[in-house]
């Protein structure tokens, strides 16, 4: 899924991309002794900014941006776990949490329970998180299915934009993955921080 593209069709001249960092992981209470020492690395692949988080459990990379956040996981253990996606969140930069979509989920279908996703003992699946109350339908000729964006991003004008993005700095963001492994369900909250931008 990508930023809905007839935002642009409509003119605006300047948009900003966010330099969005994994800041910290919160994990069960138990789960140090349990998963051992976790590690959160900063890495670049292809030009893109990514972010490794890794304990005995999991393997996660992050990949955050402006309109959604893609993410490949690893299940470390020797049994399947599950994301339990209908407990799964998304916490914006003002604080609200929101239910989320995942890959595969339709529009139409965004409020609708939602199966969660196994994945087997050493296996890794590719998936995105997005806010389900940033989706909306618009009627008449030109309507269908629109997005907005995690982060304000686009403007007419270069200052118009600015003045958007200058206040995000310094904020977090959070998701919170619900992962059960034998019948115990652990929650991963991922805490973003917003640390700069760039208007293009």
């Amino acid at each position: 899924m990508a930023l809905t593209c007839f935002l642009f069709a409509c003119g605006p001249t300047h948009f900003a991309t966010y330099d969005i960092g994994l800041k910290e992981v919160e994990r069960p209470a138990d789960a140090k002794e349990r998963y051992g020492k976790p590690k959160i690395i900063r890495f670049k692949d292809e030009g893109k900014t990514k972010y490794s988080f890794e304990d005995g459990l999991i393997k996660i990379v992050w990949l955050p941006t402006s309109s959604q956040f893609d993410f490949v996981l690893t299940n470390k253990t020797s049994h399947s776990v599950k994301i339990n996606w209908d407990e799964a969140v998304y916490v914006d930069q003002s604080g609200r949490s929101k239910r989320v979509i995942h890959s595969g989920v339709k529009y139409v279908d965004r409020n609708s329970p939602q199966p969660p996703t196994v994945i087997v003992r050493g296996a890794t699946i590719s998936d995105m998180v997005f806010p389900a109350d940033n989706i909306y339908y618009v009627s008449g000729q030109y309507g269908g299915w629109r997005e907005d964006p995690l982060f304000p991003s686009y403007g007419m004008g270069a200052e118009e934009v600015d003045q958007k993005a200058s206040g995000l700095v310094g904020k977090n963001v959070q998701v919170l993955l619900p992962i059960k492994i034998e019948d115990v369900v652990n929650e991963y909250i991922f805490t973003f921080s917003i640390d700069g931008y760039e208007i293009k």
